[in-house]
């Protein structure tokens, strides 16, 4: 799978966080060129969510490492943002049923525009609670809000990982200095049926891989 070129440091850090439901900042509407998919895309952001200037560096890291999804499933892009993860499944696997869960709906308005811009159908945008209590997924793919704290993180994530499908997976790419060896220790005592384990590793990054298998049994 193609995957984006190394971006510049991450400088996200706005006066108001990416995480508030409704942004109060002046959207700032901007045009931004990335690859995504293997293609060149000239997506929509705005001030007031994550990273609008470029595709992150912990994003993209999860990109360089994650297989090819499959052709087909029910894939969650957790915390979508502008939507870099979800309109890459999206494009990669076009018979994916695919959904954007994010909190601040500034970003879930950018990815709605931004998968209607590229052909992208099948991106399905929702708040948290707004989304079918019955759907399962074959995939996920995150870069969690780790600044939203430990506690609403934990909450967040035992929301989410419980809704795997058998045999569904989970990639989330977490920075080692915030975090991520003692997340993937902490996920891994949350359920017996969970196969937890550092899928990737780089430039300070890790990529946790947490799988349920096929027949549900305990690892």
């Amino acid at each position: 799978m193609s995957t984006p070129p190394e971006p510049e440091d991450q400088t996200e850090s706005p006066p108001q966080h990416y995480f508030t439901a409704e942004p109060v900042s002046d959207a700032d509407l901007r045009v931004l060129e990335v690859h995504l998919a293997g293609r060149p895309l000239r997506l929509l952001t705005a001030s007031g969510v994550f990273s609008p200037d470029r595709v992150d560096k912990g994003t993209a890291m999860l990109l360089r490492h994650v297989p090819e999804p499959p052709v087909r499933g029910t894939f969650l892009d957790l915390g979508c943002g502008w939507g870099a993860l979800a309109l890459t499944m999206a494009l990669t696997s076009a018979d994916a049923a695919v959904y954007a869960v994010d909190v601040n709906r500034r970003a879930l308005e950018l990815t709605g525009r931004n998968a209607d811009a590229v052909g992208a159908r099948e991106v399905r945008v929702a708040e948290p609670d707004d989304l079918p209590g019955d759907v399962r997924f074959d995939l996920i793919w995150s870069n969690p809000a780790i600044r939203i704290g430990k506690v609403a993180l934990h909450e967040m994530l035992l929301r989410w990982l419980p809704r795997l499908a058998p045999g569904g997976t989970a990639y989330l790419v977490v920075s080692k200095n915030l975090g991520a060896d003692s997340l993937q220790t902490w996920i891994a005592g949350q359920d017996a049926r969970w196969e937890v384990e550092r899928h990737a590793s780089e430039k300070g990054f890790r990529v946790l891989r947490v799988h349920l298998p096929a027949d549900g049994s305990a690892a």
